[in-house]
């Protein structure tokens, strides 16, 4: 699944549709000494409409770090903006490429800084395989988010027809506005992210949670049922049974180990432990009970 976008510079105007669209990239500046006129104006059409904006700087032959500086100087970034190096000049190196991004990444911390460029530069003229926080690749073969490369890509420019347009390899826009701001979720978490509106299906959360658990037959509830239910009250309770026997043990253990040459024997050790057990227990149950 993936969420679909454009880039605009002054060619567009500054009004353009944000009609299905989830993000968009705008030009900002190229070398040391273009600014896109509209930009700012761009900007507040994607502000308006809810987008996940990017910001994009043409690099051309030169001083790497003063473009990167122009760039910067030009926008107040704010949180989850992303940023871009369009890389389409052959007057500059792969290692230059490199190093802007890096740079930019260094005076910018916080914001994802990626790279865009077309599958011939990226296939044979780059030689680090280096996009800092991901490539955005270009190529109108007309098949939106597969394009012929084998590495790695998070944005994918499919055609230029009637404008720039890419996808995202993101499940949604508020994925990408959570990675963009840092905040996403490693994929092996996701699961555990619940909210108590949120629906699960049983046959499948109690076995994981609980694995040697059988008998609860399948169904779709809300997660504060489950857990407000008996069910959950007696897994938590044999849950914490299970621990307080353990401790209980162990002290059992330390006290016999004391015992000796102590004049206390075995059967008041373990008489002593038993009393304990069956107290901690009632008071166990005290505490599930007044919760309910």
């Amino acid at each position: 699944m993936t969420v679909k976008g454009i880039d605009v510079s002054s060619y567009q105007p500054a009004d353009y549709s944000t009609r299905g669209l989830n993000f968009v990239f705008i030009k900002i500046t190229e070398g040391t000494s273009y600014t896109n006129p509209k930009w700012v104006d761009q900007r507040a059409t994607a502000r308006k409409a809810g987008l996940v904006t990017g910001f994009y700087h043409f690099i051309r032959p030169g001083s790497v770090t003063k473009q990167a500086d122009y760039f910067l100087s030009k926008i107040k970034l704010a949180a989850g903006d992303i940023l871009a190096l369009d890389w389409e000049d052959r007057g500059v190196s792969s290692a230059e490429k490199d190093t802007w991004i890096k740079y930019v990444q260094r005076e910018a911390p916080g914001h994802r800084v990626v790279l865009y460029c077309n599958q011939d530069f990226w296939l044979n003229r780059d030689t680090s395989s280096f996009a800092g926080d991901g490539l955005w690749i270009a190529q109108y073969n007309g098949r939106p988010g597969h394009p012929d490369i084998q590495a790695p890509w998070l944005f994918h420019q499919y055609t230029s027809t009637p404008i720039d347009t890419s996808v995202g390899d993101f499940t949604s826009r508020a994925a990408l506005r959570d990675w963009a701001r840092g905040t996403a979720m490693p994929e092996e978490d996701q699961e555990d992210d619940m909210q108590l509106n949120d629906q699960i299906t049983l046959g499948s959360w109690v076995p994981e949670k609980w694995p040697k658990d059988t008998g609860l037959s399948d169904g779709k509830i809300a997660v504060n049922t489950a857990l407000g239910s008996g069910y959950a009250h007696a897994r938590a309770a044999a849950e914490n049974t299970a621990a307080i026997l353990a401790q209980l043990g162990a002290l059992q253990g330390a006290v016999a180990a004391l015992a000796k040459g102590g004049g206390i024997t075995a059967e008041q050790v373990q008489a002593a432990a038993e009393a304990g057990a069956r107290a901690a227990l009632a008071e166990l149950g005290d505490a599930l009970g007044g919760g309910q």
